[in-house]
């Protein structure tokens, strides 16, 4: 199955960690009228994912964002504590939405 730009995501619900603990987002809710950037990672804290894929998207994500995209966002089967820990051990910050 080939992915197209425009193609819809199925309409489900991920997670990502706020101050408060894990928070659901709609995929429909963070996509709509966004251009979003979703990437996924086998895990987080693997070696090739923490030396060559996050990093690629963190040092590129202000090029994205000057190409349009309105969020970049990563996922992972981890769950939302290690996906936040990895986030922050990898200078994620505000510009990477981890999702689990």
């Amino acid at each position: 199955m080939t992915i197209q730009v425009g193609d819809k995501l199925p309409q489900i619900t991920v997670s990502t960690m706020t101050d408060e603990g894990p928070k659901p987002v709609s995929m429909e809710e963070l996509c709509a009228g966004k251009k979003v950037v979703l990437f996924a990672v086998p895990g987080a804290f693997t070696p090739t994912c923490s030396v060559q894929h996050l990093p690629g998207f963190i040092t590129n994500v202000g090029g994205l964002k000057d190409k349009g995209a309105d969020v970049v966002a990563c996922i992972s089967v981890n769950d939302p504590f290690v996906m936040a820990a990895w986030g922050k051990d990898r200078n994620a910050g505000e510009d990477v939405l981890m999702l689990f």
